[in-house]
């Protein structure tokens, strides 16, 4: 790891881990699963806290549904050891996508790949 990259932990919060996250995760963290992304999920000792260091950007819509109970306390075993059952309707997880380019965009939105041509709507000309 750079010297660029290590400043930037010490000093960032989006770059992975800080310096602090990741040496109290060396003393007092215990791995307990990771996801389908690489997010790496930790609990401490004595398991009252918990917590993830996500592998890419710390975006919070990146942990599936599963992990997220975990974390908030809805249930004590991980998804790691004890997978939740899902019914067949159950899409996968997806990050929150707002904000960038593969953001929905309906049909007729300006963002779409070729809008639609609007011919129920005629602008306003002033006289």
């Amino acid at each position: 790891m750079g010297i660029v990259n290590t400043l930037l932990r010490a000093v960032t919060w989006w770059n992975g881990a800080t310096l602090n996250t990741q040496l109290y995760t060396w003393r007092k963290g215990v791995k307990v699963g990771e996801d389908a992304q690489g997010n790496r999920f930790y609990r401490s000792r004595d398991g009252k806290r918990r917590w993830v260091i996500y592998n890419g950007e710390a975006e919070a819509s990146r942990v599936d549904a599963d992990w997220h109970g975990w974390l908030h306390h809805t249930f004590d075993t991980p998804p790691s050891e004890q997978p939740l059952p899902h019914k067949s309707w159950e899409k996968p997880h997806q990050e929150n996508l707002t904000g960038t380019m593969l953001a929905y965009a309906p049909p007729g939105s300006i963002r779409a790949a070729e809008p639609k041509e609007r011919r129920d709507y005629e602008a306003w000309q002033p006289e």
